[in-house]
């Protein structure tokens, strides 16, 4: 009878110690919250803090888009091409990105810029920027891609009217448009020498 007793004593302290299901939830979940955040790469905060210092203070120049090679210097190639395009056939005049992409507007003066970087993939990040231009407060958010080990943007999302908007829609959407609706594009074409025969002084219906 004593020694069945004192193993039952001895034994107790172990049968105690073993932890139950909920503890070791509770356990799995305080090691997640104690894990330190995974920072993003330093590289793709600077890639973007560099574009926007160019914007900082009165008289502040930007970024200059003004040839193909700074298009590229920026943006992944398929955007590249798109900005590229869409200036060429613009024909010097105002294409469809009227304003500046970064701050999604044509004038600007900007004291600070909020940007916080993220990693949402290997080789990929987004970075928000906040700022207030003029008053008005606005939140632009780019795609990032890293590309050779250099940083490229893969799209720009603004704020329209409380709606997103997006750097390759603005350029994709219409020729999407015209693709799917030739009767649309047949339209428009017809519109356009319409409006040439009129400034002539002809008579459209001849």
């Amino acid at each position: 009878m004593t020694q069945q007793t004192d193993q039952n004593e001895s034994s107790a302290p172990f049968a105690a110690a073993r932890p139950t299901r909920r503890t070791l939830i509770a356990t799995a979940a305080s090691i997640l919250v104690a894990m330190p955040v995974l920072a993003a790469d330093s590289s793709a905060t600077a890639f973007v803090t560099g574009i926007y210092e160019t914007y900082k203070g009165s008289g502040a120049k930007g970024l200059p888009l003004d040839t193909n090679r700074a298009v590229r210097r920026y943006f992944e190639p398929s955007l590249a091409a798109l900005i590229i395009r869409d200036r060429k056939n613009a024909h010097g005049e105002v294409g469809k990105l009227d304003g500046d992409p970064f701050i999604d507007a044509q004038d600007w003066n900007i004291d600070k810029f909020d940007i916080q970087v993220t990693d949402t993939a290997p080789g990929k990040a987004k970075a928000t920027v906040k700022f207030v231009n003029l008053g008005t407060p606005a939140t632009i958010v780019l795609d990032l891609v890293k590309i050779k080990n250099e940083w490229r943007i893969g799209d720009i999302t603004w704020q329209h009217d409380g709606k997103p908007q997006t750097l390759r829609a603005l350029f994709t959407h219409r020729a999407k448009l015209l693709g799917a609706n030739p009767p649309f594009a047949l339209n428009v074409w017809c519109g356009l020498w319409r409006s040439a025969f009129e400034r002539s002084g002809k008579n459209w219906s001849g």
